[in-house]
């Protein structure tokens, strides 16, 4: 029973990886979740100079869901830099490295420069809910100007792919979707937060954030977030990084069946432990087993046949 995932010519032994911002701290971090069963890895946001992000309390969990403004704290390019070297030192599986900045001038920039870093593949966040009082409506928001932003990195980017990170909180996914892979997106990361969010403690009568806004993760959005890979996925015909709310095995496989090739496991690691790719994992592979089927390519989109 196989779960060795093709994405874009890349070879990684199982199809979760690590989503951005969970534990991609450090390098060390970040190979520590391949020891604990991911196929590869995304790092945090990384930043051209660097970002402060926002004050405690930054993160509230509930049963079903969590709520975070962490504002996409970072040490910017060069500490990235010092990160990778050790990541690659400690592991092989893929790297994909997650940027984001506040215009397309800096996109650029920060593509230019990461790419001598050797990243297997760049994740564009284009997409965060909880940075619009800093930076306004996020360009994957804005069908134009995502279009746009797809397009000046991708000039930049030539050897390396490029997976545009996409907002469910639109009206139309499918069309910027469609819109992305036009201007030269080599995949598409489905999806990002939903909201922002709002969460009042009746305490203190305050909101718990002191962002007061946050975006939803957590295996309560999981519903939500299938719907947009399947309908992305019925739209495109690059690869699909599909996300939000997986926490099981059977969560990934429907992300599968719905048309993803990999898979982004976040706050699932909350929820189940630093081990939760292992489990994922395992529980895969004991449904293809008890299905006979020998290898999960034969899973891949199978809803919409």
């Amino acid at each position: 029973m196989s779960l060795k995932t093709n994405f874009l010519g890349i070879t990684f032994n199982n199809p979760l990886v690590l989503a951005s911002g969970v534990l991609g701290v450090t390098g060390s971090s970040l190979a520590e979740t391949v020891r604990n069963g991911t196929g590869g890895v995304t790092t945090k946001s990384i930043w051209l100079d660097g970002h402060k992000g926002h004050p405690n309390p930054v993160i509230i969990a509930k049963e079903q869901w969590m709520m975070n403004a962490v504002g996409l704290p970072d040490g910017g390019i060069k500490k990235a830099q010092e990160e990778f070297l050790v990541y690659r030192k400690q592991t092989k599986a893929p790297l994909v490295a997650s940027i984001v900045e506040s215009s397309i001038a800096n996109y650029v920039k920060i593509a230019e420069q990461l790419i001598k870093f050797n990243p297997d593949v760049i994740e564009v966040n284009a997409s965060c809910p909880n940075v619009e009082d800093e930076f306004g409506k996020p360009f994957a928001c804005d069908i134009n100007a995502v279009s746009k932003l797809t397009a000046e990195i991708k000039k930049v980017c030539k050897n390396i792919p490029i997976s545009i990170k996409l907002s469910p909180n639109v009206e139309d996914i499918k069309s910027i979707a469609k819109m992305c892979e036009k201007s030269g997106a080599d995949a598409l990361t489905v999806v990002n937060t939903f909201g922002p969010g709002l969460y009042i403690d009746t305490n203190t009568k305050r909101p718990v954030l002191a962002n007061r806004f946050g975006g939803v993760s957590g295996p309560g959005i999981f519903p939500l977030a299938l719907k947009c890979v399947y309908d992305v996925s019925k739209t495109v015909q690059i690869p699909i990084i599909g996300t939000g709310g997986v926490t099981s095995g059977d969560d990934a496989l429907q992300m599968i069946m719905a048309g993803a090739t990999l898979v982004g496991v976040g706050s699932a690691v909350y929820y189940r432990g630093s081990d939760v790719f292992k489990k994922i994992t395992d529980e895969m592979e004991d449904y293809l087993k008890r299905h006979k089927i020998s290898n999960i390519e034969e899973l891949r989109g199978i809803i919409h046949k």
